[in-house]
């Protein structure tokens, strides 16, 4: 039986977020609808999950003897990891001392890095890939280019959202590409895999969630992404019904590897009916901020009631939707968004501002959700939601 207290009580059931970014704030509001006490942590003060969660600690999450020391002082019942950047080892540690982490802190370990994951759907479960190689420094990276061949993608072992992800497209690019992947990581400098460029009509989430009742399939979610970096949405992507099972086959089969309970972000390719393995994520997916208006539980509710244990039936969906990033440059101390009025004017739409304090070059400030009687109208509708909206620097 799955029992639930009283947040800040002795009956309280507390989780422990580690990362505080905008995914991680809906994932605190969905686990605090349930009565939990959340803990939020992250690298910076005052992160969009921080200003919602009871209480909150700023550490470097990659030092494991800084990140223990908060967990050894909360002693959460759940500890939630929402970026890459953590002290994955250390995670793995107190998972042998008794501490629960979603899904599992080996499904933490081995997806916080691109080496393992790509390893075990590739070399282990003998997943569809496109063909890769890895590479330590720079030598090995010249090494590698050589060998996949160009047109290819160069990212950081452990990076989100784009950082540090190149495409090379001609041999000028290739010095490029290592400067990229060694600034722009999320660890600094670094390990790189370099991916062969792969033909294919459209790329999927396909978000999958591992719950007490078994494993769970979202609608498939389109997206239109920018060197990684999440741009738009849309639910669901058309596709036929071949690609789609066998996009779900791929998904389940991952992510009962990585097992555990939590929703899961497996990126696909799909070509015609072939569906090639891309990445996943044990936790909410950007692409899936769609499911903010598309479904009845969004993928944040999906992963709170999953973490939590409890049951998820059925999820309702409520039409085709989109949405798009409030994506923004400069330099700002106090953002402001204006022309709302005209923004939400429209039937059936909805916004999020995330909250974040600061903007130094580009950011991603928030994102547009709408609704319609097609995936083409609900994307027109957030391009023209886009365009009324003013912000203020």
């Amino acid at each position: 039986m799955t029992k639930l207290g009283t947040a800040l009580t002795k009956s309280a059931v507390k989780v422990l977020l580690c990362g505080s970014g905008e995914l991680g704030k809906e994932v605190v509001i969905a686990m605090q609808r349930l009565g939990v006490e959340v803990v939020a942590v992250d690298r910076y003060e005052n992160a969009p999950a921080m200003q919602v969660a009871h209480r909150s600690y700023t550490v470097n999450m990659l030092d494991g003897q800084a990140l223990r020391t908060v967990i050894e002082k909360e002693k959460p019942d759940y500890i939630v990891p929402e970026v890459e950047a953590i002290a994955t080892a250390e995670l793995v540690k107190l998972e042998q001392e008794g501490y629960h982490v979603i899904p599992t802190a080996n499904a933490a370990f081995l997806t916080m890095n691109r080496e393992g994951i790509r390893r075990l759907a590739a070399e282990e479960l003998g997943l569809p890939t496109s063909p890769y190689r890895f590479a330590a420094n720079h030598d090995e990276f010249i090494a590698a280019v050589k060998e996949i061949g160009i047109p290819c993608v160069v990212k950081p072992i452990m990076s989100s959202s784009g950082h540090g992800q190149s495409t090379v497209k001609c041999e000028a690019d290739i010095e490029k590409a290592w400067e990229e992947s060694q600034s722009g990581g999320r660890a600094g400098a670094g390990k790189v895999i370099v991916e062969g460029f792969v033909d294919f009509d459209f790329e999927i989430t396909q978000l999958t969630v591992r719950h007490i009742n078994g494993t769970s399939f979202l609608e498939p979610v389109g997206h239109h992404q920018v060197d990684g970096d999440y741009q738009e949405s849309w639910q669901p992507q058309p596709m036929s019904p071949a690609a789609l099972a066998k996009a779900r086959d791929i998904a389940g089969k991952i992510t009962a590897a990585l097992g555990g309970r939590g929703i899961f972000g497996v990126e696909l390719f799909i070509k015609g009916e072939d569906v090639i393995f891309s990445e996943v994520s044990p936790r909410p997916h950007d692409t899936g901020m769609v499911t903010m208006i598309s479904q009845d539980l969004s993928q944040f509710d999906l992963h709170a009631r999953a973490v939590l244990g409890l049951p998820i039936p059925n999820i309702a969906f409520h039409g085709p939707s989109a949405s798009k990033a409030i994506k923004v440059a400069g330099n700002s101390d106090a953002v402001s968004f204006d022309m709302l009025e005209q923004v939400l004017a429209e039937e059936n739409t909805n916004m999020r501002i995330f909250g974040k304090k600061e903007l130094r070059g580009h950011r991603r400030l928030g994102v547009l959700l709408a609704r319609d009687e097609s995936v083409e109208k609900a994307l027109a509708k957030v391009t023209r939601m886009a365009e009324k909206l003013k912000v203020e620097l």
